[in-house]
């Protein structure tokens, strides 16, 4: 997928759309939010992913000739209309919270302000992009916390399809993996690439031995060896000790080496072969292991006592199996009137759920001063402002009667929404993807740890603020009353 050219990479409805905007002169600047509704696989938090992307892809964002005789031959299309593409640019300004950043339902992630022509196309692609990536980053930042670290990606031939491969091996890296198998992945965004070698290695010489032992001669400083090709506590770890003994008695020193298991009863066979390597004086030897895990697996493997140091993760981890879908939408949230002024919108629903929070909004995040652990957020409107010194009092936006006040010094105050674009110029740098990896750390340590568990976590409060709140009972109101009127006069 090249992503500095994915203009019609978008749901045709979304053209439509723009041409209906174009024929009827109608193209004022507007607000549309990208936010999710739940957390996938009932956990407590996500990790957002994919701006780069979404970066190249706005910059990027024009019709070439291809593109409009493209949309010529649908047959959807007018021809003033396909002249005006000929010059289209995004030129509207873009927030979000940056790449790596843990979050929660409801809170935008990230913001456009834009005439309504450029507003609209952008939807599908960044909605794919961000829903795709923060999926696979949240998943990884869930395998890693069960393993406690040295957890590897190498799902790309079980991904769907090479984009998802290579862009989900990114993902996963932000997320906390260690690095990726996928090549690719490596080359274009400099992460860290890791194998070992498959069961044909193995087959391919006439004894598991001779194999070993050319493996080992070709990578002495990387030296995992696979061991259950054909049985592996009679055949593969004894093989194994003995090429580490010959390399130890050529004086040979690996940086790494040890075993890699990927079929049988992992905590069993890591038990007894952990065992084995220490009789043998290899006690720095380590035990990786494979085989369909995810993060439900490895916690119960650390249950059973397991003896794996390190883990390759592959189909459940770049498919996010358990929870295929992140479910990010695009909501208008305000419409500008003649004057330049925003009125804020509203997405009423039988479900609540799908009641959208109206307006210009930015999103604030509270924090405990003494353990630097998040208290809340706050969904605001833009114009607020938050002082750390002041006494602040929050509210659920649902049940209304729970209330937490926060002691002014006790807390401190961080606006998440950052700008992207102004004027349709890029103004961020994204960082280097190792970068956004470490900073991904140390925002889910912000995490407490009630809200880290694999089952039943502690949820984390996402509020609006007094204004907001107001507001969209305001807007709430001013929709049932017009239902009232419209029934009386039918």
């Amino acid at each position: 997928m090249d992503t500095s050219h994915l203009t019609l990479l978008t749901d045709l409805y979304e053209l439509t759309m723009m041409q209906g905007y174009f024929k009827n002169k109608t193209n004022e600047t507007v607000i549309f939010d990208v936010f999710y509704r739940s957390n996938p696989e009932d956990a407590a938090y996500s990790i957002t992913a994919g701006l780069a992307q979404v970066i190249e892809y706005i910059e990027g964002l024009h019709f070439d000739e291809t593109d409009i005789n493209y949309l010529r031959s649908t047959g959807f299309f007018q021809e003033d209309f396909l002249e005006y593409l000929k010059d289209f640019r995004f030129t509207g300004d873009i927030y979000a919270i940056p790449e790596g950043t843990v979050v929660f339902p409801k809170e935008p992630l990230l913001k456009v302000i834009a005439p309504i022509m450029e507003a609209q196309i952008v939807e599908t692609a960044i909605l794919n992009i961000i829903n795709h990536q923060s999926l696979i980053c949240t998943k990884a930042a869930r395998v890693v916390y069960a393993a406690g670290g040295g957890v590897m990606e190498f799902g790309l031939r079980r991904a769907q399809g090479p984009d998802a491969g290579t862009y989900g091996a990114r993902a996963a890296v932000i997320g906390g993996c260690v690095g990726t198998s996928n090549v690719l992945a490596g080359q274009m965004f400099d992460i860290p690439v890791k194998g070992t070698h498959a069961h044909s290695w193995i087959m391919s010489f006439k004894t598991e031995l001779e194999a070993f032992r050319n493996y080992a001669g070709l990578y002495p400083d990387n030296c995992l060896l696979l061991v259950d090709t054909y049985d592996t506590l009679k055949s593969g770890v004894p093989h194994a000790i003995q090429v580490f003994d010959e390399m130890k008695a050529k004086g040979i020193h690996s940086k790494l080496y040890g075993i890699r298991l990927d079929s049988g009863d992992l905590a069993y066979l890591s038990k007894q072969a952990r065992k084995m390597l220490d009789e043998a004086g290899h006690t720095d030897a380590i035990i990786s292991a494979s085989s369909d895990l995810d993060e439900y697996l490895i916690d119960s493997l650390h249950t059973q006592g397991a003896k794996i140091t390190s883990w390759g993760v592959g189909t459940n981890l770049i498919t996010s199996k358990n929870c295929p879908a992140f479910g990010g939408v695009y909501k208008l949230a305000a419409v500008s009137d003649e004057n330049g002024n925003f009125i804020p919108k509203i997405k009423v629903s039988e479900n609540i759920e799908k009641v959208t929070n109206p307006g210009n909004k930015t999103v604030f995040r509270l924090y405990d001063k003494k353990t630097g652990k998040i208290r809340a957020d706050l969904i605001a409107l833009s114009n607020e402002t938050y002082d750390s010194d002041i006494t602040l009092m929050i509210f659920d936006p649902i049940s209304t009667w729970k209330k937490t006040w926060l002691r002014g010094g006790t807390y401190t105050v961080r606006e998440l929404l950052v700008p992207i674009f102004e004027n349709g110029r890029c103004v961020y740098e994204s960082p280097a993807v190792m970068d956004i990896r470490d900073y991904c750390a140390g925002e889910l340590e912000t995490l407490w740890d009630e809200s880290r568990r694999l089952v039943n976590p502690q949820e984390v409060y996402v509020d609006l603020s007094k204004p907001l709140w107001e507001l969209k009972n305001e807007l709430l109101d001013h929709v049932h009353n017009f239902e009232d009127n419209e029934t009386k006069h039918a």
